[in-house]
């Protein structure tokens, strides 16, 4: 036991000390510098920062320029960049000069050209797929735009799925995303901006709005929260949108997120702010309202009654998702006398044999059917419908057939989830699903009257919300002038006007039509 005990103490003192992480102020220093203009300096200092020989996919290419008589060094990523680019418009177009200017802009044949002194700003462009050119004796780089990140091209949208309208849908490559915008777009008001959100990562985000619509309070409102994130790296909308929004416990989603461009471009026309950001097929539209999640893009693109008819059946079936579970439970257990008395008999033969109360019998219900969704979500998707239907088959009959639960609840379940499916959003999905739990609670405890108050509570939770300052549920309370496009359409002659709540510096978007024009 002794000799156990000093080899346990002899190996700890022979234990090899902690890893101590170096500080990093000496590169922090160096990038804060400006460029020299001795080239071999130049390059030994970026060969440095870019650990240029170990880096296969950094390259640093010298050569001589004839036309200036001068040495140069020509530094990229060639994973990022368009190499055959810089073969044909850099390389072989400052070889082939013949002409007299001193001018590295007229040698260069590349359309976008700009200069640079700090080595930090280099770096930032370098990192953006971008060539920096030095040249020996000029203390500045020359970044030339030959940027060529790699994605998937333009797909159909996957969610916000329509039968009549654009097919088009945001990929991960924010610049494909900016051109289909300003594809609808075509106006010098629509603005670009970018906005650095990370310090290490240097994620960029695309503010777009219209200028001469947009409220400039609103504007230097998300630009304020967009700087205030501290932090390494934001790889993509959905990390961005948990950062700015203005409750991040919120059961209620307060930023929409939305892969179709076209509905990012109605929203930006009537002056809301959109956010882009490479490596996220969508955009994020702010502020953003109930009616935002609830209306669909093919709303508008269907006829009047058409539209209106799919709003009604959109909203009905979010009224029976939310309470179809909750309302069973209430009148089985304590309103009993509400129910014809043929169907109180059926429901109670059927229950007679089922060991659990029905509150038991529906959550668990209710959880396999959350259970089988997820599983179809995740699972390959050539299986993935299989397995959600067969699924939710066996269980379902053999729940009933084991006497688990009564065949009346099994339909009230699958009723409440089929339904689920026709409230489009994904993030308000969630919300209504979750919801329906609390009514569920609600319900088994005092019956209609908990159902009642819990509704009333989730009620004046909804007008309590605020998405960058704007009313939940405006416009409809509290009420300002708008197109009146909240529960159902109008028709599209009577909608001349923009959301009130945003505080637009262009009220109007269209003109009164007379009667005779509607009708010819």
């Amino acid at each position: 036991m002794y000799s156990l005990l000093k080899k346990m103490i002899n190996r700890k003192q022979q234990a090899p000390t902690p890893f101590i992480e170096k500080s990093s102020k000496e590169d922090i220093t160096l990038k804060k510098q400006c460029i020299t203009d001795k080239l071999n300096k130049t390059v030994d200092i970026f060969s440095h920062i870019y650990s240029v020989g170990k880096n296969n996919d950094v390259i640093f290419r010298k050569f001589h320029v004839q036309a200036l008589k001068k040495d140069a060094a020509l530094l990229f990523i060639n994973t990022i960049t368009d190499t055959d680019h810089i073969e044909e418009y850099i390389l072989k177009s400052i070889q082939q000069y013949s002409g007299t200017s001193q001018k590295v802009e007229d040698i260069v044949t590349t359309p976008g050209i700009k200069k640079v002194q700090v080595i930090e700003d280099v770096i930032i462009e370098i990192n953006k797929g971008n060539a920096a050119l030095f040249i020996d004796g000029e203390s500045v780089a020359y970044i030339l735009s030959v940027s060529n990140f790699q994605g998937r091209g333009i797909e159909k949208a996957e969610n916000e799925v329509v039968v009549k309208g654009p097919k088009e849908a945001f990929n991960e490559k924010a610049n494909t995303n900016i051109s289909l915008i300003r594809k609808k777009i075509k106006t010098e008001s629509l603005v670009v901006e970018s906005v650095t959100v990370s310090k290490r990562s240097k994620n960029e985000v695309y503010i777009l709005y219209l200028k001469d619509i947009v409220n400039e309070e609103l504007l230097s409102d998300v630009k304020e929260r967009l700087c205030m994130s501290d932090v390494d790296s934001i790889q993509n909308l959905s990390m961005l949108e948990q950062r700015i929004e203005d409750s991040t416990k919120s059961l209620f989603p307060t930023i929409l997120y939305t892969e179709r461009p076209d509905r990012a471009s109605s929203f930006l026309e009537d002056g809301y702010i959109v956010l882009l950001m490479d490596n996220s097929p969508a955009s994020l539209v702010l502020p953003a309202t109930f009616w935002s999640f609830f209306h669909t893009s093919e709303d508008h693109y269907l006829r009047f009654l058409y539209g209106n008819f799919t709003r009604a059946l959109r909203l009905l079936a979010m009224f029976i998702t939310l309470l179809i579970s909750a309302l069973y439970i209430a009148i089985t257990n304590y309103h009993a006398e509400m129910l014809p008395p043929d169907l109180l008999l059926a429901i109670s033969s059927t229950r007679e044999i089922v060991a659990f109360p029905a509150v038991v019998e529906v959550f668990l219900m209710e959880f396999a059917f959350e259970l089988i969704k997820e599983a179809g979500l995740r699972v390959p998707s050539p299986i993935g419908p299989t397995i959600g239907i067969v699924g939710a088959l066996i269980l379902g009959q053999a729940a009933v057939q084991a006497n688990l639960v009564s065949p009346i609840v099994v339909i009230v379940v699958a009723l409440g989830g089929l339904t689920s499916f026709a409230i489009g959003d994904l993030a308000l999905n969630f919300a209504v699903r979750l919801s329906r739990f609390f009514l569920i609670i609600s319900a088994s405890l005092f019956g209609l009257y908990g159902l009642t108050a819990m509704f009333s509570i989730g009620l004046f939770y909804l007008v309590s919300l605020r998405s960058f300052g704007v009313p939940y549920l405006a416009p409809m309370t509290p009420k300002y002038t708008s197109g009146k496009d909240t529960l159902f359409r109008r028709l599209i002659f009577h909608e001349m006007f923009r959301p009130g709540y945003l505080k637009p510096q262009d009220m109007k978007k269209a003109g009164e039509v007379s009667d005779g024009k509607k009708q010819g």
